[in-house]
């Protein structure tokens, strides 16, 4: 009699272990999830047309899931790295483990969550057709532990594992109060709100199982991501990443690169020099030209820190730095729009395990790296789709420019920092009229000449010729070639001039530093194939109307003599101005 029921103890025991290693290794591919039943019924009937082992899942909050398995984890892996690479499935899908899920909805009829059956292995036969006969049913989990138990153990929960629960269930829209660790009443109720939402008995005190569960369900959407502790000695650096979607690329002073590992498209930085305040301001400037900071969303910056987050169609980007006792550390954090969810989680983990160690980075870290001038440690600068010339023509930063340069804008800038809108636009001659949103003071604003200009006398383009590239204006000398265009038109000038393509919208000048016209873009060779040195130039006269219909007045001259080419240069750099239009 002993032996018998040794024996079925020590079954009991085994079976007890491999159900709950059994239970361990099965895992879903959550798909979709709808507060509606119908909706949820309705998505389901779509995927079960071309998917095998798809199931509904009630959430127990008021959701349901639509996920596909059971599968051992491996596989669920395999299944959803596949289905998503080929668009069968959300890009946001993610691995799910059966705790997560409550009555399983669909198939009718169907338990995909009892313990005692396999996960299936895609790579064999189902395990229903392998299973011996005969054998016994492995026994239940044992019962969960009592209140009293329950009490018992959650005073061993450290201060730390206390805030993470109220933080597990403030996910699970369970707990509105302070994280502070504190059990008290509000605490106590969330724990029985949840414990009803999960068919549970409302005790307010959570058992081990329940936390286990409750923790499951708060990390289920960071599953797959390969969250891991990264510890960079050189950046002095500790914080959590998602390794499963990420890997290093490299250290360009003062990053450290994390770039897509998979179908992902998502990014990292670890951000690390030694600086004063000074530096700091700095850096946040430089963030802002990176493509890596989308240009819209907030900016706060303080005396020893600051935080940029940018946003577009396509993702979204967080950025935190601080400066403490000589170091500047801090991350930024590249995620796909869309996956808000996964997004804010992922940053959650990222602030709370970030770990400032000793030391900074190198700053000759990177630097035997390709160098380019569209690059900044390794990452792309921002650039604008097209770049043009103009120039200032009142005290309060109103600009003459080219039409080309406002044609599909999202956002058009002065000198890359500086926003402004059209508030006149004449498309035929070919002129835009920009107003900063916020008044300049430009150093010097144009002075148009009223009287005919002399044929065949010399003039000056001012532009910027290289786009940007430069920082200031160049000036190109020519001749007037003509007081008409070629078919005699008496609002264009004609040049004699060999301009670039960043010099349009630029000022001509003559000799006495009055302004004779506007640097047109030259005809399109669909149009007619001209001479390189041949331009136009929308003549001052045309100018001055359009801007007198829009009710803006400006400076108008006479001739003073020539002017020394330096002093014309030093002119011209204070009136033109760099136009740029962004997507």
């Amino acid at each position: 009699m002993m032996r018998v029921v040794s024996a079925l103890i020590l079954f009991l025991f085994f079976g007890l272990r491999a159900a709950i290693a059994q239970q361990d290794d099965t895992a879903f591919v959550q798909i979709e999830a709808h507060p509606s039943l119908n909706e949820t019924q309705n998505r389901i009937q779509i995927y079960a047309r071309s998917l095998e082992d798809v199931n509904g899942f009630s959430l127990g909050t008021g959701w349901y899931a639509i996920a596909l398995g059971p599968y051992r984890q491996s596989d669920a892996e395999q299944v959803l790295r596949v289905l998503r690479a080929e668009g069968r499935i959300p890009r946001d899908a993610f691995i799910a483990f059966p705790s997560a899920f409550r009555q399983q909805i669909w198939p009718v009829g169907a338990d995909s969550l009892d313990s005692t059956r396999p996960a299936r292995d895609i790579t064999q036969s189902d395990p229903a057709e392998t299973e011996e006969p005969g054998l016994p049913m492995t026994p239940p989990e044992p019962p969960d532990e009592t209140p009293r138990e329950a009490r018992a153990n959650e005073r061993l929960l450290s201060a730390e594992e206390r805030m993470d629960l109220q933080r597990w269930l403030k996910w699970a829209g369970h707990y509105t109060a302070a994280i502070d660790g504190a059990f008290g009443r509000g605490t106590r109720a969330s724990m029985a709100e949840w414990q009803r939402d999960n068919g549970y008995e409302a005790t307010g005190v959570l058992t081990t199982r329940q936390r286990r569960e409750l923790r499951q369900q708060y990390n289920a959407v960071l599953d797959g991501l390969g969250l891991q502790t990264v510890t960079d000695r050189e950046a002095g650096i500790s914080v959590d990443l998602p390794l499963g979607v990420l890997e290093k690329e490299g250290a360009e002073f003062p990053f450290v690169r994390y770039n897509p590992s998979g179908d992902i498209d998502a990014r990292a930085l670890l951000i690390s020099q030694a600086g004063d305040q000074n530096t700091l301001f700095g850096l946040y400037d430089i963030m802002q030209t990176l493509k890596i900071v989308p240009l819209d969303g907030p900016r706060e910056r303080d005396s020893d820190s600051f935080q940029l987050i940018g946003e577009n169609d396509t993702h979204v980007s967080h950025t935190e730095v601080s400066l403490e006792d000589g170091e500047i550390k801090g991350f930024t954090l590249y995620w796909p729009a869309g996956d808000e969810e996964r997004r804010s989680r992922l940053l959650s983990e990222m602030q709370r395990s970030f770990t400032r160690l000793d030391g900074t980075l190198d700053p000759a870290a990177g630097s035997n790296a390709e160098q380019s001038i569209d690059l900044v440690a390794g990452l792309e600068l921002r650039r604008p789709k097209l770049s043009r010339s103009g120039f200032f023509i009142n005290d309060s930063g109103t600009v003459v420019t080219t039409a080309e340069v406002t044609e599909g804008c999202s956002r058009i800038t002065l000198d890359t920092d500086h926003e402004a809108r059209v508030v006149r636009s004449d498309p035929e001659l070919g002129v835009a009229v920009l107003r900063p949103t916020e008044p300049l003071a430009p150093m010097s604003v144009a002075s148009f000449r009223i009287e005919e200009p002399r044929l065949k006398s010399e003039i000056a383009v001012a532009g910027f010729s290289f786009e940007g590239a430069l920082n200031a204006p160049s000036v190109t000398f020519g001749e007037l070639a003509d007081i008409r265009g070629l078919n005699g038109e008496a609002n264009l000038r004609r040049l004699a001039l060999a301009s670039l393509p960043g010099d349009v919208g630029g000022p001509v000048f003559d000799t006495g530093g009055t302004v004779l016209g506007m640097l047109l873009p030259k005809p399109s060779a669909a149009d007619r194939q001209l001479p390189d040195e041949v331009s136009f130039a929308a003549a001052s006269d045309a100018i001055r109307a359009i801007l007198s219909e829009a009710g803006i007045r400006v400076e108008a001259g006479e001739r003073n003599g020539a002017m020394a080419p330096e002093d014309l240069t030093t002119l011209a750099g204070g009136i033109t101005v760099l136009v740029s239009c962004w997507d």
